[in-house]
């Protein structure tokens, strides 16, 4: 997927429209707990603003579901990007209607503006052509930057780049889509071997597609997390008081049979660490993959599973890595998601390819303060798993070729 990006065209004094994914998490009080989807679009922001453009920036935050709601409101996005900026980004309390409009029109070179929620408009997930347009009118260019949200053909991610393109104006990637792309692209086309992909969370429904498309490119896969659970049940075992869903198992099963048919290297746990609870202090042992008692639940990788996924591991050349091995939010069962971090980062300091799919994965290693010992960390979880799906992702098609 080879898209022009905002260094192949002439930005200087345009006025310049970006979508970028500030949908952070914020506590009671509104106060933001983690910037990191704001301080990854800087290199952006500071390109645009090397060129002397004026910064139109557009974004969600929260489902207000098309109606507005006062906590929801971005004052307190704009008041923190000022703070990493230097400037003081202007916000307005609208994102469409005159006053927006007139905000975006008399922006000064080398300034930057924020629009209210996206979301507050019944319009943006229907992505609705009125508003698109309405939109559009903010900027002279489209800059998507907002990988996590480009999976959604929505207003602002799919709709607006047809307008921006009738008005005569490019639409292109910002730097961190183009860095999305870079690292993601070569793992469907042409991943450097072994390529190693591993897959935890939750359900196995969610990643069925992803597990078809990868089993095709990748040499082995390696399976951990609560999905787990679903493949023990679908070889006859019990699962205990595990998270299982019924109807994970016969897809379990498919997939197992498809993978033998082909001769494909699928790897599931040996072992688990199970628990009375999920507790700190529960009661915790490991037990083999066919003897989960009935009493226990399944909260981890075992220590033999743990050790046959490091080999694995330490071998290769790519690795792609999307769901924690285990409940790694409680420290008695973050063990083998620790393990399969630091050999990830082990792998990285070799030379291997390593990229971390988003959403928990991404979370997991920034909680282990192993984040800047990958090679790419993925800001988009449903995103890239669309991606890896082999799925034309909307707000990316919407972009020009290169």
């Amino acid at each position: 997927m080879n898209k022009k990006s905002l260094k192949d065209i002439d930005l200087k004094n345009k006025r310049v429209l970006v979508r970028v994914d500030y949908n952070v998490p914020q506590d009671e009080n509104g106060a933001i707990t983690d910037d990191a989807r704001i301080v990854e679009t800087l290199p952006t922001l500071h390109y645009l603003l090397d060129q002397r453009a004026s910064v139109v920036l557009m974004a969600h935050l929260g489902r207000p579901k098309g109606k507005v709601v006062e906590e929801l409101r971005m004052a307190a996005i704009a008041h923190r990007l000022s703070e990493l900026l230097g400037q003081t980004v202007e916000c307005v309390p609208h994102c469409v209607g005159e006053e927006a409009l007139y905000a975006s029109q008399n922006l000064p070179n080398g300034k930057v503006l924020l629009l209210e929620n996206l979301r507050f408009e019944p319009g943006e997930e229907a992505n609705d052509a009125a508003l698109a347009e309405q939109l559009a009118a903010h900027g002279d260019v489209f800059v998507n930057d907002a990988f996590g949200a480009a999976h959604r053909a929505h207003a602002s991610t799919e709709g607006v780049a047809h307008f921006i393109r009738k008005n005569g104006g490019e639409c292109v990637t910002g730097l961190l889509m183009t860095r999305e792309l870079e690292y993601l692209g070569p793992l469907l086309e042409n991943p450097q071997r072994p390529f190693v992909a591993i897959l935890g969370g939750v359900k196995v429904s969610d990643k069925i597609g992803v597990i078809h498309n990868l089993l095709e490119k990748v040499d082995t896969l390696l399976i951990g997390g609560a999905m787990s659970y679903a493949f023990v049940k679908a070889q006859g075992h019990e699962v205990g008081t595990s998270y299982f869903k019924e109807d994970d198992a016969p897809i379990a099963a498919e997939l197992l049979k498809a993978a033998r048919a082909a001769g494909k290297d699928l790897r599931l746990p040996q072992d688990f660490l199970v628990a009375d609870r999920d507790a700190d202090d529960a009661k915790v042992l490991f037990v083999d993959a066919d003897s989960i008692p009935a009493n226990m639940m399944g909260m981890d990788i075992g220590p033999k599973t743990i050790a046959e996924y490091s080999g694995v591991i330490a071998n290769a050349k790519t690795i792609l890595w999307n769901g924690p091995m285990g409940r790694f939010e409680v420290e008695p069962f973050a063990g083998g998601t620790r393990a399969i971090a630091e050999d990830t980062a082990a792998a990285t300091s070799r030379g291997a390819t390593t990229i971390i799919g988003g959403g928990d994965s991404a979370a997991a290693v920034k909680q282990m303060g192993l984040k800047d010992q990958m090679s790419h960390v993925s800001t988009g979880g449903g995103a890239s798993l669309e991606f890896l799906e082999g799925k034309v992702l909307p707000g990316i098609a919407a972009l020009d070729e290169a």
